[in-house]
């Protein structure tokens, strides 16, 4: 099974920039990230270390995530963000350096919240424009733009498969681009109450990615009751030959011990 370690969520005992290595020692040889920066458009030398500390650990970067805004704080992306339209488009020239110097193809654009002042209507035009924008932006690196349903934040209004397959196919058709696809966490997705495994038998040869942790909790694979193996597996048999984004909440210690013994009974 071909896993990619998400440092944004694991790991975070250990200084950012110190997770890559700790994701080798682990025994991985790939990692994920969302955006690492505070800034949009952070300074060369923040990029430069960030990409050192992929280099020196020796894993492939495999996916990165545009700019989100402050997520601690409840932010969840820039794409429908009446007002960041600049900032969003700026970004989007970072993210693509990065991913053409380190061999990343998979770029995921959180939607954002819905806004007071704003209809969704507006917010939607805007983010089919940005989504354009990104996608042609990381279309001359042979990259994909990724969009997600999320789960847990209660003005974000793509929830389903379905949601995120509707704006998909807007951009696509006003836009004309084709490197879109969806990003399935199968825990969002869960959480959300989507039929995940109607959505793997319609679309699982589309997927863009596919993210994993157990519910109830977001924890570990085994922690909850999520039949993950299965879904992943069955994903697999229907076309999917992407990673498997590791993207759960658990102590460095236990963190990937489900993935030992299941080496151990292979």
């Amino acid at each position: 099974m071909t896993y990619t370690v998400n440092c944004s969520i694991l790991l975070t005992e250990l200084p950012l920039l110190e997770r890559p290595a700790a994701a080798k020692a682990a025994g991985f040889d790939a990692v994920e990230f969302w955006w690492p920066f505070e800034a949009s458009v952070p300074e060369d030398s923040e990029v430069t270390r960030f990409e050192n500390a992929i280099k020196d650990a020796g894993v492939q970067l495999t996916g990165l995530n545009f700019n989100a805004g402050n997520m601690p704080g409840g932010d969840r992306g820039l794409v429908s963000w009446m007002g960041r339209e600049s900032e969003f488009k700026d970004n989007i020239d970072v993210v693509t350096g990065i991913g053409e110097r380190l061999g990343c193809k998979a770029f995921n654009a959180l939607y954002g919240n819905r806004q007071d002042g704003f209809t969704p209507e507006e917010q939607d035009e805007l983010a089919v424009r940005n989504l354009a924008a990104a996608a042609e932006g990381v279309a001359r690196i042979g990259g994909t733009v990724l969009l997600e349903p999320v789960s847990g934040a209660p003005r974000y209004p793509l929830l389903t498969a379905e949601d995120a397959l509707r704006v998909i196919a807007r951009v696509k058709a006003e836009a004309g681009v084709g490197n879109i696809r969806l990003l399935a966490d199968f825990y969002h997705l869960s959480v959300n109450g989507d039929d995940v495994e109607a959505v793997i038998e319609n679309h699982a040869k589309d997927f863009g990615h596919i993210q994993i942790a157990d519910n109830p909790g977001r924890g570990a694979p085994g922690t909850g009751t999520l039949p993950l193996g299965e879904w992943i597996a069955r994903s697999r048999e229907l076309g999917y030959t992407g990673y498997i984004g590791l993207e759960y909440k658990e102590p460095q210690e236990t963190a990937f011990s489900w993935a030992t013994r299941e080496h151990a009974s292979n």
